[in-house]
């Protein structure tokens, strides 16, 4: 960036880009909440859980076993290690997957709705709709956890500054999808590549934060051969 010692928009974007998981609370000693814990760091574990949907009992601040079995639940959906155990890695991902949650005391009781995705990212609903568009064009026919890949791929774009900074400007970037020069795009999307949006959106990412992907059988560019490749999901090789 310029370097001018002023924290203008665009400084303070970035600053909050690359801290956007800090939390004042936060300390160096990682935490690790499970059963037998109790305290201000279980209740909003409860509270962030229940926002998703994961998690029915009463937030009391008290993990017990229902807070044991909401926990597993949640990891296993997002492809964690399932042991129960609210260690930095569960603890981060379900604080990115509620970047919209309040607590109790500073706004109404939430619960996860279908207007949940709405708002995450600041993406208007027709920013959402064209996001599934592009995983359907792209995706169909890929396992599930290929298209989440694919949607995650347009919002790891989208907090990278090497890319437009709006989903429209992603999608359609000059040859950055296929869909999109074959005319594909304006196909209408199924429930199960609006359904990957929304897991994408809640923060999911197979991809494992990669930014290009393709089809080995079809590619014939050096350059994305050069990419370094972080793992295979059905068709697709996904890269940084």
């Amino acid at each position: 960036m310029k370097v001018d010692g002023v924290v203008g928009p665009k400084t303070k974007l970035k600053l909050w880009q690359a801290t956007k998981h800090w939390r004042p609370e936060m300390t160096p000693k990682a935490k690790v909440l499970k059963v037998g814990s109790r305290g201000g760091d279980v209740y909003d574990l409860q509270g962030r859980l229940k926002f998703l949907g994961f998690y029915t009992g009463p937030v009391d601040g008290a993990y017990g076993n229902r807070t044991y079995l909401a926990v597993r639940l949640f990891q296993y959906r997002f492809g964690m290690k399932v042991d129960g155990v609210a260690g930095p890695a569960t603890l981060e991902k379900l604080r990115a997957a509620t970047r919209n949650y309040r607590p109790p005391s500073q706004s109404a009781p939430q619960s996860r709705t279908a207007s949940l995705p709405r708002s995450s990212y600041g993406l208007k609903q027709s920013d959402i709709d064209l996001l599934a568009r592009c995983v359907y064009a792209e995706g169909r026919g890929e396992p599930y956890v290929g298209q989440v890949a694919i949607a995650a791929v347009v919002l790891n774009r989208l907090e990278s500054d090497k890319f437009p900074d709006t989903i429209p400007g992603i999608i359609f970037q000059p040859l950055a999808f296929e869909a999109v020069a074959d005319g594909q795009i304006w196909m209408t999307p199924n429930e199960t590549a609006r359904k990957a949006v929304r897991d994408a959106l809640a923060g999911w990412d197979p991809s494992g934060g990669a930014l290009f992907y393709f089809n080995p059988e079809r590619a014939t560019s050096k350059w994305i051969w050069s990419r370094p490749q972080i793992k295979r999901i059905g068709k697709h090789i996904f890269t940084r």
